[in-house]
């Protein structure tokens, strides 16, 4: 982590939270790290602009096979979403670097006092605090569908163009203007997917609000976290783009799970393997090459 992100080894842990379990997990396991001064300011922010992602549930389960009726739609935009996200945390290494201190306060594994006689108090506080934030999340996203509907019933029925439409919906809240946009007919689908790609890096304004929500009893800023977002969309769509334009990631067909009015198959080209080798290659080449060079500038990890 601190090679290649400039951050402390703790932070693997929001990493793999945030990759797991999807929104807003990574921001809120980055900012309990903050809090238990495991890390700094700093790093914490430089977390938070890369650890919060969309889960592997939602990608493949609600938009590949529920809104498209097959898994490796789910596995390529879930592909491309976590390589912009690593990509942003590369990016994001060089944030304020030289106010970084190297300086944290340890604090003690209040774990290791846990015993028969107090197990149930902390479970309790464990399961209040896991209700706690997911009434949290349901709230936004049903807050966020109702202002969806509301507008589409106002403001949005003048809009005649449904692509315009679903993507409007998306940056409100990414579950329903991805559904608007699954149904949208004739429509080439190099463009779609990059598309979809890019509300999911972005994450929706739903999503926003929980991150605002978590982070509104610490110090820490929202402009990374914002910032990162945004070019983790931009990354995602371009790199769904280039897979589909010129990678043939694809050879099966695919129909729409919510799409009522056409049975017609819509065929994507293929070539698997080639694909995985050349992202495989590129992605280790990268590491290797950004580890080796701050590896030999910062000694201490």
């Amino acid at each position: 982590m601190r090679p290649i992100f400039n951050v402390p080894g703790v932070g693997a842990f929001a990493l793999a939270m945030g990759i797991t379990s999807g929104y807003p997990v990574g921001a809120k396991v980055a900012s309990d790290l903050y809090k238990d001064k495991l890390c700094t300011k700093e790093e914490a922010e430089r977390l938070i602009s890369f650890t919060n992602s969309s889960g592997p549930l939602f990608i493949i389960g609600a938009i590949g096979i529920g809104m498209f009726d097959d898994k490796k739609v789910g596995l390529l935009l879930l592909l491309t979403h976590f390589i912009a996200s690593l990509s942003v945390g590369i990016i994001f290494r060089f944030y304020k670097k030289a106010s970084t201190s190297n300086i944290i306060s340890q604090v003690s594994i209040k774990s290791n006092n846990i015993r028969l006689s107090n197990l149930g108090e902390y479970m309790s506080n464990a399961i209040n605090k896991s209700i706690s934030t997911l009434l949290l999340i349901g709230g936004y996203i049903v807050l966020f569908a109702v202002i969806n509907e509301i507008l589409s019933c106002t403001i949005f029925k003048y809009i005649d163009n449904s692509l315009i439409l679903g993507i409007l919906n998306g940056f409100l809240e990414i579950t329903s203007g991805i559904k608007k946009l699954s149904i949208i007919e004739n429509i080439d689908y190099t463009i779609l997917f990059p598309i979809i790609s890019f509300i999911l890096g972005f994450g929706g304004f739903s999503v926003h609000m929980q991150v605002s929500s978590i982070l509104a009893d610490t110090k820490l800023s929202m402009k990374p976290y914002l910032i990162g977002k945004l070019l983790q969309g931009i990354f995602a769509s371009f790199y769904t783009y280039i897979i589909m334009k010129y990678t043939s990631f694809f050879n099966w067909t695919v129909v729409s799970a919510f799409n009522y009015f056409s049975n017609e198959p819509i065929i994507i080209n293929e070539s698997y393997n080639l694909f995985r080798v050349i992202a495989t290659l590129l992605f280790i080449g990268i590491i290797t090459a950004v580890s080796y060079k701050f590896i030999r500038k910062d000694k201490k990890f």
